[in-house]
């Protein structure tokens, strides 16, 4: 029976300066599904890449060399070295491979235990490895599991009430540096979901001056009409960070945004105004060197681990009624993939019947075809539906044998009685 595996890395095993590595290149997914899908130790793949997790999961008949090629896959992609890279990698096998699916699906395992992107994000992998030919049964049927698994728990119970996005604990952040927020000048650098949503938070915490850069600056024009704000080119950041207090940046960028002789350059004119930058982009948008500088302070995504921390208390409660509904969903998952061996017998018992109709329908065409359409249809239905029958018991006893250890025998039973393997020849 084949294994599934699930290998990776995320923000508790692995720093952000790692995760960058891998999160670089928006083509790495297709790079991993491209190699995966020709490795022959691989039958099925899916890669999920975020910034704060990295996961390939396999569907395999020889774990040992799938392993492998994952890992060397992965440290490939962020060109490091295989022994540093595997250190802070994870690995989990079938039912628990299963529940870690279900669990990162359902924003359990999230820094911010019910934040609601990283489903819409694996939603976004499976398209693309359905796209690349990847997936076959068992992902397909994992993957429409792990959606209907987070659905029950956003549904059945308050976790995502009591998330914290990471855009609002960069506000925390922001309140705990300054104690209030009113007065001060933000600059958003990027002007996706987590940038709108950070805007969000500022707009409420008291900001009333807030700039948008973008890289398409129509885009910069569209969130920044809904802070009433000014729209400004990735170019005129230099003169941004004269006049603002605060600059939170999260863009795609593959390179870094923000230089460290950019900041040097503008500290003069500053007059010793501390300046505060964070940034939550994986790969990081700002160079870690601006931290040097003297009234700069720089604080990435793993810097924000604490402040999510509030409302601990609520999001474990709910997130206890959500480990449930991943057990219950597991056990289910478990028990389809365990009839997956019966699949084979009952595809061959269902073909035999049918061979066995259309032959009886031709040796009476004769009298068939004197009927007219309506009537040969009702004919056929009959037919095939006094076989159902017959087949019904046959096939649910097959079914609840499934997962047992005297499965084997009674598939052996049910080939030999039916003669499923006859090649014509009579015994």
């Amino acid at each position: 029976m084949s294994t599934i595996l699930n290998i990776g890395m995320n923000h508790q095993t692995a720093p952000v300066e790692l995760r960058e590595c891998l999160a670089g290149d928006p083509m790495n997914s297709k790079k991993a599904l491209n190699r995966m899908r020709s490795s022959n130790s691989i039958k099925e793949a899916f890669f999920l890449s975020t910034c704060n997790r990295v996961e390939a999961l396999v569907v395999t008949d020889d774990k040992d060399r799938a392993l492998d090629t994952v890992i060397s896959l992965m440290a490939g992609l962020g060109n490091l070295p295989r022994e540093i890279f595997s250190d802070h990698l994870y690995s989990y096998e079938d039912m628990e491979a299963v529940r870690h699916v279900f669990r990162v699906a359902s924003s359990l395992d999230s820094m911010v235990v019910g934040e609601p992107q990283i489903l819409g994000q694996i939603k976004s992998a499976y398209v693309e490895a359905t796209r690349e030919k990847t997936s076959g049964v068992i992902i397909n049927r994992l993957m429409h599991r792990a959606f209907h698994v987070a659905k029950r728990v956003r549904t059945e119970t308050g976790i995502s009430e009591a998330a914290v996005s990471i855009s609002y604990a960069a506000v925390e952040l922001a309140k705990k540096i300054f104690h209030e927020l009113r007065g001060k000048k933000v600059l958003l650098i990027g002007a996706g979901e987590m940038a709108e949503l950070a805007g969000r938070h500022f707009m409420n915490n008291g900001v009333t001056t807030m700039t948008v850069a973008n890289r398409t600056f129509e885009r910069a024009v569209e969130v920044s009409q809904q802070f009433d704000g000014t729209p400004v080119s990735l170019e005129e950041i230099p003169l941004q960070l004269l006049e603002v207090d605060i600059v939170l940046s999260s863009t795609a960028s593959p390179e870094v945004v923000i230089t460290r002789d950019m900041v040097k350059g503008c500290l003069r004119k500053r007059r010793n105004r501390p300046l505060f930058f964070i940034d939550i982009a994986v790969p990081r948008d700002i160079d870690p060197k601006v931290n040097d500088l003297e009234n700069v302070y720089l604080y990435d995504i793993d810097d924000l681990r604490g402040i999510t921390e509030s409302n601990l208390a609520q999001r474990q409660l709910e997130a206890a009624k959500a480990e449930r509904i991943v057990e219950e969903e597991v056990v289910k998952f478990e028990k389809w993939l365990k009839t997956l061996a019966v699949v084979p017998t009952l595809v061959a018992l269902r073909e035999k019947a049918e061979a066995i109709v259309q032959s009886e329908l031709s040796r009476s065409n004769a009298l068939i075809s004197s009927l007219n359409p309506t009537q040969r249809e009702a004919v056929l239905r009959l037919s095939r539906s006094i076989v159902e029958k017959i087949l019904n018991d046959p096939i649910l006893f097959l079914k609840g044998k499934a997962g047992r250890s005297t499965l084997p025998t009674y598939l052996d039973i049910t080939r030999k009685l039916f003669r499923l393997d006859d090649n014509g020849q009579k015994e």
